[in-house]
């Protein structure tokens, strides 16, 4: 019972809470308006004109609160939901109004008049409305995803690591790169140069977990750190400060992988 006591209590704050923020939103806006004094509105005494915007948009705010509350959520999307809610709650916020105008000018009030307000009441309505949507959008939510790999099988690299001296066989391989009829290994143990062409070490290393990201560069997946991209191009940071560029065409492995 008191667990859900404290559930009750906790919604009740967070609507009470949400209420003065939309009471606090509608009179800064009513405010705003008070001191522009559009539509003619610049006619009336300070106070007075406060007093009309004020009114007219708390009062026309709670209308269209109700009618976005109804009306607007089952248009769905933002914009439907905006033009649902600011079309439906003109004609009820002009009668308003007129009726805000008559009490506090004395005009005199002819519903037909109401018509002649309904372009101003919509043009009020529409930024009002959207003003309040945009305020109480969730944030929206960034999850960056990227590709777990399992260290590689022994046998992934065996054909290739068989090229390599008794010192670095065993190493943690980094990174593979090509200079000219030349391969350069990078390893936790040290660089080493073979005799070997590029593309047969990519054949060898097919089914090791790696990227080639660049025409002579191969790299280790558990070896990348980090990547960076711009325009067009970029660089991995490898593990013992390695990097190793990223070429546009070899991108689409490391972008399938979450690095870019």
């Amino acid at each position: 019972m008191s667990r859900t006591s404290d559930v009750a209590s906790a919604l009740t704050d967070r609507r009470a809470r949400r209420v003065a923020a939309e009471i606090a939103l509608l009179t800064v806006m009513g405010l705003f308006l008070g001191a522009i004094g559009p539509f003619a509105t610049g006619q009336l005494s300070t106070t007075t004109r406060y007093v009309y915007w004020v009114f007219c948009i708390a009062g026309g705010g709670a209308i269209g609160i109700a009618v976005d509350e109804t009306l607007g959520v089952a248009a769905g999307g933002f914009w439907r939901r905006l033009t649902a809610t600011s079309f439906a709650m003109t004609i009820p916020v002009a009668v308003l109004v007129s009726l805000i105008g008559y009490v506090l000018t004395g005009s005199d009030f002819r519903p037909f008049d109401v018509v002649g307000f309904l372009f101003q009441v919509w043009v009020i309505c529409v930024p009002v409305m959207a003003l309040r949507a945009l305020t109480w959008r969730p944030a929206l939510t960034r999850v960056e995803t990227r590709v777990v790999v399992a260290p590689p099988l022994p046998e992934a690299e065996a054909t290739f690591r068989r090229r390599l001296s008794a010192k670095r066989r065993a190493a943690r391989l980094i990174a593979v790169e090509a200079e000219d009829h030349y391969l350069r290994v990078h390893t936790d143990a040290g660089d080493e140069l073979l005799t070997a062409r590029f593309a047969e070490a990519l054949a060898e290393l097919s089914g090791a977990h790696g990227y080639q990201t660049h025409r002579s560069w191969w790299v280790a997946a558990d070896a990348i750190e980090k990547v960076s991209w711009r325009r067009g191009s970029g660089e991995a940071r490898l593990a013992g400060g390695l990097v190793a560029p990223v070429s546009r065409s070899h991108a689409p492995g490391l972008r399938q992988a979450g690095w870019i």
